[in-house]
């Protein structure tokens, strides 16, 4: 069970009593030392940020230059298209709640290593327990890889709902990626719209 990965954490219903945990979560991180991320020019953690209430959840895979900056989740140019593909299921930026698999930039804008994931993923458990959304979208193969702890190439794990502990994942192409190549686009509006109809009936 989550609990038994990253620790027991007081439970909150759906009446935003999650707030002041999400907010011990924060605290308990403080200024993190506990990879080598905090020594390679990172200029603030970036933490997860969004509507304590929300049935629907984006896990992303580290922050770049414009969220080191601003310490917000998907603040720049990928950022903006994450914004518009919410706003084209029917729901605003505010009502989803927005992370990374790690919290800090690592330079160059490199993926994660596996030893620095490792030491942030407990704390994206304990928010998953901590807002029990309804559905999570991890955004690129490393969110997925490291969530759902599978090696599957992201082109085979899209397009299908995974179970994570009961609550329902639909892994896609990362928004920077759809920069590179906008052709994908059209498999992550298709990966969306089943978020949305499952959303509907839930």
């Amino acid at each position: 069970m989550i609990e038994e990965q990253a620790g027991t954490i007081a439970q909150s219903d759906r009446s935003g009593e999650g707030a002041e945990t999400i907010e011990a979560i924060r605290a308990e991180i403080g200024n993190c030392t506990r990879c080598p991320l905090h020594a390679q020019g990172r200029t603030q953690i970036v933490h997860s940020t969004g509507n304590f209430n929300a049935e629907l959840m984006f896990v992303g895979e580290a922050p770049g230059a414009d969220e080191d900056i601003k310490g917000e989740p998907f603040v720049g140019r990928a950022g903006q298209l994450l914004t518009k593909i919410i706003e084209a299921i029917g729901l605003k930026r505010e009502e989803v709640f927005i992370g990374n698999i790690n919290r800090c930039r690592p330079p160059g804008n490199r993926q994660p290593l596996p030893e620095e994931a490792s030491v942030c993923r407990p704390y994206l458990l304990r928010e998953v327990e901590v807002i029990k959304p309804k559905v999570i979208v991890v955004l690129g193969a490393h969110a997925a890889h490291n969530l759902l702890e599978v090696k599957t190439p992201i082109s085979k794990l899209r397009g299908q709902f995974h179970d994570y502990f009961g609550t329902k994942v639909m892994p896609t192409f990362h928004p920077a990626y759809l920069l590179r190549d906008p052709h994908k686009k059209k498999e992550v509006w298709e990966d969306m719209k089943m978020v949305r109809d499952l959303l509907r009936t839930m």
